[in-house]
């Protein structure tokens, strides 16, 4: 971690907000971490310490400001370009890995022993994998603590915490008092059913409009909705299903809504759709990048922020990859629809307790359902079914298949192996699914397209390669830039739709 101390004085000086995210400063007098916009009085500089991220300032001692709330600050992730490996293994921890699971069976599946990922952590985040697992739990208490109603119980929960008993004791160590205590309202009892709401926060700008259209575009009838700038989807995790309401409030911030009937999802939930709406990224510095290139200047220039949409499920997506083999979008969003309607579960059966949802009706098919079904009846090509089957059956026999367990060129090769799964397939996966920045589907023909000269001359896949180096590690945003710009030339806008009173 380089952190120029004098250079992150002056941020916590100014309160800049562009190094919300990137930075935490620690006190020394006071045990306490804060963001570099907390409008607590400047500490002395002899002071301070700085830490690039909330784990690594935790496990040195500090505990999280309460007036600032690090929990709230945008995970801008410190670790991007820094270790491939570290990067897939917060992946994972995301998504629950050390919840159940160890330090050394994570580092079996990003192929290192469990000693050299301790070291990775500590030399990129300052913290051990244990220490991030941690401070992701506390800090996602603390933020459902001041954001909402639940019961304490609950909270420890839906925070991850394998006990309320070990939730009492981490507060109470960390901030010598119980976590009751951080609550400054009386709470509510919760109607049944009411949706946990929460704020996750990014680094503007954000091109929403862009997120939305692309989300629309491929919404899958039943799944998912998109209108009056909300999406809206069916979500199935551990044999349950609920649904989710993401929207923006503010300038950096999103609101998410989520209905599930079982708490201790909440850290896998929140992780997913960080990863479907891309908040992580830096839109500032993936733009300076890719400006280098005039064509591409142009393009970030008019969207600003765009990000790459991301996968609730990584199964799903292949699906929705595989469908859209040599076929328009609008015809694989009906193929995934007609697919839903008969192998999908109804919402109604999976959770009969959650109430209505307009346009949600059907948790996606899932890996092992499609693998036993029979689907020489879907209008498509025999290969293309078989393609189909095959990706259903690896993924139910392997459910980490589509997880970000090694670098791109193998998850590439790995999926290459299947059946049916081109180049193309594989690196729009690895772009939406495996979150990999630098991945780029050259043989796209609207690349092609997009890039066309002023004589209507389309550059080769390979002379499309070629170019793209220049855009590395941010191939895949280069990528949406020019997507996007063809749907600016002529595609429909997002059709808003008002709901019924």
């Amino acid at each position: 971690m380089d952190l120029d101390p004098d250079a992150c004085y002056r941020a916590i000086q100014t309160r800049d907000a562009r190094f919300d995210g990137r930075l935490f400063v620690a006190v020394k007098t006071t045990g306490i971490y804060c963001r570099p916009v907390c409008p607590a009085r400047t500490p002395k500089r002899e002071n301070v310490t700085f830490h690039a991220t909330a784990a690594s300032a935790q496990e040195a001692g500090y505990r999280a400001c309460l007036r600032c709330r690090p929990e709230t600050s945008p995970q801008l992730g410190a670790w991007n370009g820094a270790s491939n490996t570290v990067s897939r293994a917060l992946a994972l921890i995301e998504a629950g890995a050390l919840d159940e699971g160890d330090v050394e069976t994570l580092a079996e599946r990003v192929g290192v022993g469990g000693r050299q990922l301790r070291r990775l952590f500590l030399q990129h985040l300052g913290a051990t994998p244990v220490g991030v697992a941690q401070t992701r739990r506390v800090l996602l208490a603390k933020q459902l603590i001041h954001e909402t109603d639940l019961p304490m119980g609950e909270v420890a929960l839906a925070a991850g915490f394998g006990s309320v008993r070990r939730f009492n004791e981490t507060f109470q160590q960390l901030y010598d008092r119980p976590p009751a205590a951080l609550r400054r309202r009386k709470a509510l009892p919760a109607p049944a059913g009411e949706a946990i709401s929460l704020t996750l926060r990014y680094r503007p700008p954000y091109d929403w409009d862009g997120m939305l259209a692309f989300l629309a575009m491929r919404a899958i009838p039943g799944v998912e909705v998109v209108e009056n700038d909300v999406y809206r989807r069916v979500i199935a995790l551990d044999g349950a299903a609920g649904t989710l309401a993401v929207a923006p409030i503010g300038g950096d911030r999103l609101s998410v809504a989520v209905r599930f009937p079982k708490p201790s999802a909440l850290p896998r939930i929140l992780a997913r759709v960080r990863g479907v709406f891309d908040l992580s990224a830096d839109p500032v510095g993936i733009g300076e990048v890719l400006s280098r290139d005039p064509d591409l200047a142009r393009r970030v220039a008019l969207r600003p922020g765009l990000r790459v949409p991301g996968a609730w499920d990584g199964f799903e997506l292949a699906v929705r990859a595989i469908l859209g083999q040599q076929i328009t979008v609008v015809q694989a969003r009906k193929l995934a629809g007609d697919l839903t309607a008969a192998y999908g579960e109804p919402l109604s059966q999976t959770s009969p307790g959650l109430g209505a949802e307009p346009g949600l009706t059907h948790a996606f098919p899932s890996a092992r359902r499609l693998a036993d079904a029979d689907l020489s009846g879907l209008k498509m090509p025999g290969a293309r079914i078989r393609c189909l089957s095959a990706m259903a059956e690896a993924v139910a026999a392997d459910p980490n298949l589509l997880s970000p367990t090694a670098s791109l060129t193998q998850m590439v090769a790995r999926l290459r192996a299947l059946p049916g799964i081109g180049e193309w397939t594989a690196q729009y996966i690895a772009m939406r699914q495996l979150r990999e920045p630098d991945a780029f589907p050259a043989a796209d023909v609207a690349l092609m397209r997009a890039l066309a000269d002023a004589d209507g001359v389309r550059p080769t896949a390979d002379q499309l390669l070629a170019r793209a180096e220049a855009w590395r590690p941010w191939r895949a945003y280069a990528a949406l830039h020019l997507w996007a710009s063809l749907a600016d030339e002529g595609a429909p806008p997002v059709r808003k739709v008002k709901r019924a009173a």
